[in-house]
């Protein structure tokens, strides 16, 4: 077996819009072609024996009010017969299941190829659904080729990915109540920095910490001598103590302070290198070197008898309290301390590092400590009843436990926990206090403030081991957006095979007129305000993350190509408008894409992510744009160059908004009242109403502005005042008025495209009609041939150039194809086989006789245009 192929969708896309985070693999199952699981001896006993759970049912809470019921692999089932791509695809996802994943969703179907399948599942944390993929190919091949199998390894791997990788559940329970909300979440690349919300509406959060957390709190917090003394300051009642920074001093600190003490970093956090009920020197200089090894100032300081209490104030309001127990053992009389701690961790409760509620108990060098100071070992059996601590700090991290309390509280702590956060100053305080009784005020337990915390931990409140959860990402998502704020922007998409980067440039330039501040992406590149700051083809996910992320626009247009979508799915999850605006053979047998109906259903994927409320705008003269209006859960406008098109007089009288090109005016229909944008051929990207494939992308617009709110003369003027240029629109119908000649430059690269541009060039007078074209090495010989055909019928005389880059065909191949398609209907139309690009264009400008119209259908469009405006000023010329 052999993976060909492995995609990761971080989007919605062509393999499912609801599940965003999905492996895509491709798998040559060579020897195997032929065969399904019941054809391999032992396969159904091996596997359910090696992952027992494939064959159980599982459940996930997907929606906010149902659970989800997913089958398993049984092996019942797997005796009877199921292709290996599906036995592939169970074993992906319980592999990361084993590892803390919760992952349920997938599919697995034939490809075209023989032996060949397709192998969809979802993930949690991206290289763990990517080690996954590869390691269930490596599992199924061993089991059935007779090979042992060592899960262990593998599945640590997958824990240590995961723990590496995932946010953790602090932040997690953030961004889940974020997106309870349709509050919008990006996870900044190469940090644990998440962004809720777009554009300027964002905040950010990192573990606990937010957008309104404040430095100098975070510092106070950091420095546990200057917060004491604030605190002390203030009347709340903290541990007498002071810091050393050696024996002597710690010696010092003893006469002074005397026992039990505890000795902690200066610096610290999450309990690293604190140690509690200090009784005698020696286990005092332990602590010094245990806390020496975070900071080298350290803190030593009274120990306070009582339980440990973590408050949580979110906001200047206490959330939550839980009264925290260190990881402990309680004996029986029989099992060792070992026996025991490996009976309390097969709690299911509890797992690695975060993955669960608790955390499993580690018998580390400090657990050992604590056991040789009590002259025990691992080994020692404890009596029965007697309960044995096996850390000195109560963090769940170490395998402690936590009970609510919030209800408990006596109103004197619930004010001293929401003063101590004013005071230092942090709008998430976690505040760690010991007193014998959380309902009986703190100043009648001689109980004690000890550690103020930046970016406290939520665990204990969200998943409690006894007692209330706390939902605490709640009052955070209320203090970062209030009731009624918007944290997200419009988004407009536009996607099609032809028109979208010219449509997605008229949007934006009647968008920025309106006054938004603007970020949009095309194939030629990012630009943020009307500045372009990426160049090149910028239609993918990472694009349109890229202009959402930007913190100072209000409004997205983003031009969202073919590519993308197969690539790594969209960038965004859901959009206000989206606008399709054709469906064409072009890039076909790309991407495993091989027919004009599945481009569609890849196209289609764009409309399917509309809000409920919003907008799908789609052409109503397309027949598979038409027909994608059968799949959305959205509103539905179109638009159509013919006035009498039934589906648009079905639609208007049905109550819906169209918009048609009639007697020269683009005009919106809706119900019986027909509202004129304006005459088509006063708008400069129709060239005087030639172009009419500029006509339709004009109505896609003035349908997009009426629906986006925008009154008619903002949408008039922006159409008004658009003129195509090589700056504004590089590639897309750039003229060139020369004295003697006119140059057009123009993308067009598919048999639909140069079918548009023909109606154009065809309307279009001339003494003769030049072009240079070129075939492309990604298409089909017959889509290659159809392009040649039609340049061959437009044109008087042909240039033949070749791309840079040729794509998997030679230069001979396509020569070959396109002469044979440009002399199809024209066997006597003259060729001038020039292969370099930029040589072809001096040609061009060089022969051209008076009256032409030269067509440079280009590739290396930077390039071109330069060469065109340098040869205006080398001959002194005037653009007209």
């Amino acid at each position: 077996m052999k993976i060909i192929d492995l995609r990761t969708m971080r989007g919605p896309s062509y393999w499912s819009v609801k599940h965003y985070k999905l492996i895509v693999m491709k798998v040559d199952l060579e020897d195997f072609a032929d065969q399904w699981s019941n054809a391999v001896p032992e396969l159904a006993d091996r596997l359910t024996e090696l992952l027992p759970e494939i064959g159980k049912p599982h459940a996930s809470f997907e929606t906010q009010k149902h659970a989800v019921k997913h089958p398993p692999l049984t092996k019942e089932q797997l005796a009877d017969g199921e292709p290996l791509g599906h036995v592939i695809q169970h074993v992906a996802l319980e592999l990361q299941r084993q590892a803390g994943m919760p992952v349920f969703w997938g599919k697995s179907y034939p490809a075209r190829e023989d032996g060949i399948e397709f192998v969809v599942f979802s993930y949690q944390e991206e290289r763990a659904g990517r080690r996954a993929a590869e390691a269930a190919v490596e599992i199924v091949e061993a089991l059935c080729n007779g090979k042992e199998v060592d899960l262990k390894p593998l599945i640590d791997e997958l824990h240590e990915i995961r723990e590496e990788e995932f946010i953790g559940p602090s932040t997690w329970s953030i961004v889940s109540e974020a997106a309870s909300r349709n509050i919008p979440y990006i996870q900044l690349k190469n940090s644990g920095i998440i962004q809720l919300g777009y554009g300027v509406n964002q905040k950010r959060i990192w573990a606990t910490t937010t957008s309104y957390t404040s430095h100098a709190g975070v510092e106070i917090a950091g420095n546990k001598n200057r917060t004491k003394a604030m605190l002390h300051d203030a009347g709340v009642l903290v541990p007498k103590g002071t810091t050393v920074y050696s024996e002597d001093g710690l010696r010092d600190a003893i006469e002074d302070l005397g026992f039990p003490l505890v000795t902690k970093p200066l610096d610290g956090n999450h309990g690293k290198g604190v140690t509690i009920r200090i009784m005698n020197w020696e286990d005092a200089v332990e602590g010094l070197v245990m806390a020496q090894a975070y900071s080298r100032a350290v803190i030593v300081e009274q120990f306070i008898e009582g339980f440990d209490f973590r408050l949580l104030v979110v906001n200047g309001k206490l959330v939550a309290a839980a009264k925290r127990t260190p990881a402990a053992v309680v004996g029986d009389g029989q099992r060792t301390i070992q026996e025991l701690i490996d009976k309390v961790n097969e709690d299911p409760r509890r797992g690695f590092g975060h993955e669960k509620v608790l955390t499993s108990i580690k018998a580390d060098k400090h657990t050992l400590d604590i056991l040789k100071g009590r002259e025990l070992t691992l080994e020692s059996v404890l009596p029965d009843g007697e309960t044995l601590y096996l850390k000195s700090t109560a963090n769940i991290s170490t395998g402690g436990t936590a009970t609510d309390v919030t209800d408990l509280m006596h109103p004197y702590n619930v004010l001293l926990a929401e003063r101590v956060a004013g005071i230092v100053g942090l709008d998430i305080c976690g505040i760690d206090l010991m007193t014998t009784d959380i309902a009986v005020p703190l100043n009648e337990t001689r109980g004690a403030v000890i550690e103020v915390n930046a970016a406290p931990g939520f665990r204990m409140h969200i998943s409690p081991t006894d007692g209330l959860p706390r939902n605490v990402a709640e009052p955070v998502v209320d203090m970062l957006f209030p009731r009624g704020t918007n944290a997200r922007i419009p988004i407009i998409a536009i996607t099609g095979t032809n028109g979208k980067t010219t449509t997605t440039r008229l949007i934006a330039h009647m968008v920025t007129t309106k006054g938004y501040k603007v970020g949009f992406t095309t194939t030629d590149g990012i630009y943020i305000q009307g500045r372009q700051l990426q160049k090149g083809d910028c239609t993918g996910g990472q694009s349109a993350e890229f202009v959402l992320k930007d913190p100072t626009i209000n409004y997205a247009v983003l031009e969202t190509a073919r590519g993308g979508m197969l690539r790594s799915g969209l960038g965004f999850h859901t959009c206000d408008i989206a606008v399709v605006t054709n469906v064409a053979a072009d890039h076909l047998g790309m991407r495993d894409i091989h027919t004009v109906e599945e481009m569609a259903a890849v196209k289609g994927v764009l409309p399917r992510t509309v809000r409920k409320n919003g907008w799908a705008v789609l052409n109503a003269d397309d027949n598979l744009v038409y027909a994608m209006r059968e799949k959305l859960d959205c509103r539905v406008a179109l638009f159509s160059m013919d006035e009498n098109n039934p589906r648009i007089l079905d639609h208007v009288e049905a109550g819906g908004v169209a918009a048609v090109y009639e007697e020269g005016y683009v005009t919106i229909y809706k119900n019986s009242y027909k509202l004129r944008i304006d005459r088509a051929a006063e708008f400069p990207i129709t060239f005087g109403g030639r172009a009419t494939f500029n006509i339709e992308n004009s109505l896609a617009t003035a349908l997009t502005g009426y629906l986006a709110g925008f009154e008619r003369e903002d949408i008039k003027l922006a159409l008004r005042t658009f003129v195509p240029s090589a700056s504004k629109t590089p590639g897309r119908m750039n003229v060139f008025n020369f004295p003697k000649f006119e140059v057009i430059v123009d993308y067009a690269h598919n048999t639909h495209g140069i079918e548009k541009f023909a109606e154009f060039l065809n309307a279009t007078e001339a003494t003769r009609k030049i072009g240079m074209v070129s075939g492309l090495g990604d298409r089909r010989d017959e889509d290659t041939l159809g392009f040649a055909r039609i340049a061959g019928r437009i044109f008087d005389e042909v240039i033949l150039r070749q791309d840079r880059d040729l794509r998997g065909k030679t230069a001979e191949q396509l020569k070959e194809i396109m002469e044979r398609g440009l002399r199809l209907d024209h066997a006597e139309l003259p060729i001038n086989y020039i292969e370099n690009e930029l040589e072809a264009v001096d040609y061009v400008l060089a022969n051209a006789p008076e009256g032409a119209v030269v067509v440079l259908f280009t590739e290396n469009i930077a390039a071109v245009l330069k060469k065109l405006e340098e040869f205006e000023a080398e001959h002194g010329l005037a653009r007209i």
